[in-house]
């Protein structure tokens, strides 16, 4: 135990949510959510009268923010913004794209899927195998 490397932190990281209101609500028991000083939240609850400039909004807001270390975002709303989340190439925030209750999660639209066969098959070519 003596031998434990530290990861060094300056402050905890959170964890930022774009999804539907019951999937954003459940997290938000489990204590996710978070409001500063200035009434800044690190959630979005999408619904039929959220405009995808919203979506857009505060996407870029939740991966240039610094206390942020992972983004939620339902694969349905994903959708919406998808040349958006596929050209977003930073480690951190990490993006995660989750299920909703109404829209089931489809592996074919996953960005980080895509990119994980993409490396696999790259590296196949790479090394004779196939």
């Amino acid at each position: 135990m003596a031998n434990r490397v530290q990861i060094p932190s300056r402050n905890s990281a959170l964890i930022a949510m774009i999804a539907d209101e019951d999937t954003v609500v459940g997290f938000l028991l489990a204590g996710v959510g978070n409001v500063d000083l200035r009434r800044k939240t690190n959630y979005l609850i999408v619904d039929s009268k959220t405009t995808v400039k919203q979506i857009e909004d505060a996407f870029k807001d939740f991966t240039s923010r610094e206390d942020i270390a992972i983004v939620l975002i339902s694969q349905y709303v994903a959708n919406m913004i998808r040349f958006l989340v596929d050209s977003y190439n930073k480690p951190v925030p990490a993006i995660l794209e989750i299920p909703s209750k109404d829209h089931p999660y489809d592996p074919a639209h996953d960005s980080v899927l895509s990119r994980v066969k993409y490396l696999f098959s790259a590296e196949s070519v790479a090394s004779g195998r196939r």
